[in-house]
Order: C-alpha cells, then sequence, then structure tokens
C-alpha cells in the first residue's frame, strides 16, 4: 500500500464525509439520475435541508421571491450546485477544527481554498466562457490533503511546514518529511469520491510547475487561480507561493484586461458567495 494510500486509510478510521455528500456523489456520477433522486437524499439529512433552504434565499442569488420549498430549491439549484454546497458544508466544519501550529491553521487554508474556489468560478465563467461549478468544487478540495496529512501526523506534517522557506515547493517539504503529497492524498480521495476525472486531474497536478496543462483546462485554472489569490495574500501557507508556469504566464500577459477587472471584482463576489464559505 502506497504512502498516500495509509493516510488516507488512517484518516477515515477518524473522519469521514458524511452519507450524504458521498450519496450525492454517486448521484453525479450517474448519467441517469434526476432532480427528485437529489430531492430524496436531501430530505433525509434536516440540517442540510436548512443549509438548502437558507443558501438559495441568500443574497448570492438575489432571487425576487422566498423559496420554502425542497423540490423548487433543488430545482433551482441545479445538481452541481447542490452536490457543491453539501461538500463545501461537510469540509467547512473539518476545516476548521483548532490544531496547535504555529505556521500552519486550518482557518487560513480554509480561507485559502474558498478563494481559490471563487476566483476559480469566475475565472472559467468570465475568461472562458464555461460553467464554472467544477472549477469551484476544485477550488475547494485542491487543498484538502493538507489537511488530512496534519490530522494522520502533525508531527512530521508541522516540520514540513517549518522546513519550508520562501521559494520552495511544499510537495518537496512534504514528500521529504511524509513520504507522500498532499497532490497525491487529494487525487487520491476525489477518485474514490467518484469526482469528475478534470477534478482529480486538476489536484493531482495543481503543484506542476512545469506542465504544459492548456489554461482552460480545469489544472490551468486552479493555478492561475492560485496564483492571484497568493498575490493577494490568501496563502495556504506563509512564505510559500505559488509558482505559475510559463505558458500561463503568457496567457494572463494576453489576456490582462480581463483579469485586472477580475482581480478587482473578486472581494464582491466573496462577500457574495459569504453563504457558501462563511459562518
Amino acid at each position: 500500500m502506497s504512502t498516500a494510500k495509509k493516510f488516507i486509510r488512517k484518516f477515515k478510521d477518524e473522519k469521514t464525509l458524511p452519507h450524504v455528500v458521498t450519496s450525492l456523489s454517486g448521484l453525479i456520477a450517474d448519467e441517469n439520475s434526476t432532480m427528485k433522486d437529489f430531492e430524496d437524499v436531501i430530505k433525509m439529512d434536516p440540517t442540510l435541508v436548512v443549509r438548502l433552504l437558507r443558501l438559495v434565499n441568500s443574497p448570492f442569488y438575489g432571487l425576487s421571491q422566498r423559496v420554502d420549498s425542497i423540490g423548487r430549491a433543488v430545482a433551482y439549484l441545479g445538481m452541481k450546485n447542490l452536490h457543491n454546497m453539501a461538500i463545501t458544508d461537510a469540509l467547512k466544519g473539518i476545516f476548521k477544527e483548532k490544531v496547535k501550529s504555529r505556521i500552519f491553521s486550518r482557518e487560513k487554508l480554509w480561507l485559502h481554498c474558498a478563494t481559490v474556489s471563487i476566483c476559480a468560478k469566475m475565472i472559467a465563467e468570465r475568461i472562458f466562457g464555461d460553467n464554472g461549478d467544477d472549477a469551484y468544487l476544485c477550488g475547494i478540495l485542491h487543498d484538502f490533503g493538507l489537511i488530512v496529512e496534519s490530522q494522520v501526523d502533525p508531527t512530521k506534517f508541522f516540520a514540513a511546514c517549518e522546513a519550508c522557506q520562501a521559494g520552495d515547493k511544499i510537495t518537496d517539504r512534504e514528500q521529504e518529511y511524509l513520504g507522500t503529497d498532499h497532490c497525491e492524498i487529494g487525487y487520491l480521495l476525489t477518485v474514490d469520491w467518484k469526482m469528475p476525472e478534470a477534478i482529480q486531474i486538476a489536484i493531482r497536478d495543481h503543484h506542476l510547475a512545469d506542465g504544459d496543462c492548456a489554461p482552460d483546462s480545469l489544472t490551468g485554472i486552479i493555478q492561475i487561480a492560485e496564483y492571484i489569490t497568493g498575490q493577494l495574500g490568501h496563502t495556504a501557507l506563509e512564505n510559500i507561493d505559488a509558482i505559475l508556469p510559463e505558458h500561463l504566464v503568457v496567457h494572463m500577459q494576453e489576456n490582462m484586461d480581463e483579469y485586472q477587472v477580475l482581480i478587482e471584482d473578486l472581494p464582491e463576489e466573496m462577500s457574495n458567495a459569504e453563504a457558501l464559505y462563511g459562518g
């Protein structure tokens, strides 16, 4: 068994995503699933029902009339939005547990992932004209492997964090101290959770500095989003900056006007989306 798989097995002994989340992931993966299937799963979790209705009536969607029906809420949000909301809600509780470390904060990591997710969604939709749901989900999940490492072997994980210096790649220090890294762990988890293959690949490759991913691929979008949010100070760890491959630097330079507007609008978009990642 690989080191990454051992980390995941130990993590699952202590933590796991709620059954409703894995059920929704299965429905997303099944092309024959219906809105009624989603509604039936949601009804089994009263907490999620409250969350769903609060979200659909939040400023993020700006509806003129209040939605009080589960069926209408599910129909309005759509399957992927509902799935993303459930995953975000489940992960938020895990991210916000307190851990003792001078250099690593789960709260800070959550803000980083939330910012990357919103930025990635904006890039997909504004720059490339694509649906941003998968980009959002990828952003929320991309650094979850760090949570697994900090939970399973905090001593070695914190040592790896402490060893990181400006210009270092966190994955190099993880491999040195832990024998695996959060990209590998995150990749295997998303395979287990039946996430779309593009999300699996983006999480596996989001720290590759010499890749040739297309700018409009999920891998390219997440790398750009991490770079932008890092420049704004929303990093996962102190002293660790996202390294943007040269071809993505060129892409951003060629579309600088559009990216400048996006960056200016990011704080407002985060504020509007607070129902998804705040609280």
